[in-house]
């Protein structure tokens, strides 16, 4: 009976502890590692721990030398592998949650320096075990690796090699609110919803627009159809450009919303 009394005020306390155990924290909203309006395609490989994900630029400009940022804000502190993730930071952004950012070529802060989102911490580079400049990025919670998210969004399933998806960042953007939407093909744009004139494209992927307006109709053979066009910034071509909800993933007809099911504003 005594053993009986020792197991269950066993089991009691550890009941106790069960539900007197803190709730897992939420996670701060984390942006892309790379500066606004940068384009760059990522891929994971087995040989990869904790989830991470390799970044390297797809819009024309150079990855070696482009500047690393603050997914969010926090206490950064610098360090150096040389036979694994040679220069590298992380960010201890509270609440159980981490950033590291390996294979810098140079760094932008100093050991436990306070950053604020979209703070430049380093330069893309191929230090340690690297076989070419990219940035390797992770997000931990109390140690453990976390499918990657940016602005709320999930970047799973992750593709296996690069120029499959592409993430377009609106780290350290100003201005307009911006919402993030996936399309399924890479969609041509043009200077307003009414044009017929292309001016750029918007390639296939994860991508940010800013609101939208009604304009002329896109149509295919198959009956899907939309009027609604999204203000965004191209791939290729100017800035602040549209291009037809009819190229996003999901929803529908005449339907214009963003990843999580928010309608986009109005222009």
């Amino acid at each position: 009976m005594r053993h009986l009394r020792l197991v269950l005020v066993g089991l009691a306390a550890i009941l106790a502890g069960l539900l007197t155990a803190p709730p897992a924290q939420a996670a701060p909203t984390f942006k892309a590692p790379y500066p606004c309006g940068q384009t760059w395609t990522y891929s994971h490989h087995s040989a990869e721990v904790r989830l991470a994900l390799d970044f390297v630029r797809s819009d024309g400009g150079p990855t070696a030398g482009t500047p690393v940022l603050a997914s969010a804000s926090g206490t950064a502190y610098r360090y150096y592998e040389g036979g694994g993730a040679g220069n590298y930071v992380v960010i201890d952004h509270g609440g159980g949650w981490k950033t590291y950012y390996f294979h810098l070529a140079s760094f932008g802060i100093s050991h436990g320096q306070w950053v604020s989102q979209g703070q430049q911490i380093g330069t893309t580079g191929s230090t340690g075990n690297s076989s070419g400049a990219h940035i390797h990025y992770e997000q931990l919670y109390n140690g453990v690796g976390q499918t990657i998210r940016i602005n709320g969004v999930s970047l799973a399933p992750y593709p296996g090699s690069y120029y499959q998806k592409y993430l377009r960042s609106d780290n350290g953007c100003s201005g307009s609110s911006t919402y993030w939407v996936d399309t399924f093909a890479n969609a041509p744009v043009y200077g307003s919803p009414t044009s017929t004139a292309q001016t750029g494209t918007l390639y296939a992927g994860t991508n940010y627009v800013f609101c939208k307006a009604w304009g002329r109709e896109i149509r295919d053979g198959s009956g899907n159809f939309n009027h609604w066009w999204l203000k965004t910034d191209p791939d290729v071509g100017p800035a602040n450009q549209w291009v037809s909800a009819y190229y996003l993933s999901r929803w529908g007809n005449d339907e214009a919303r963003d990843n999580n099911g928010t309608v986009i504003p109005d222009c």
